[in-house]
């Protein structure tokens, strides 16, 4: 079932995201993140790990 993404409070434009509280930024696509790879690599602390989508639409992160 596929839901449509939430709707995400507007931040103000005189505000810095890290002094409002309650609201987060917008996500990132996850079709703009992958660009058509079949994995992403992420360094994180040092440590590289792999994020790949699967045929069945879920997201898979590995060391």
């Amino acid at each position: 079932m596929n839901r449509p993404a939430p709707s995400l409070p507007t931040q103000r434009p005189d505000t810095p995201s890290s002094e409002v509280l309650g609201e987060i930024e917008a996500p990132i696509r996850s079709r703009d993140l992958f660009n058509n790879r079949p994995c992403v690599y992420i360094e994180h602390e040092g440590m590289i790990y792999a994020l790949r989508a699967t045929r069945a639409g879920k997201l898979i992160l590995t060391k």
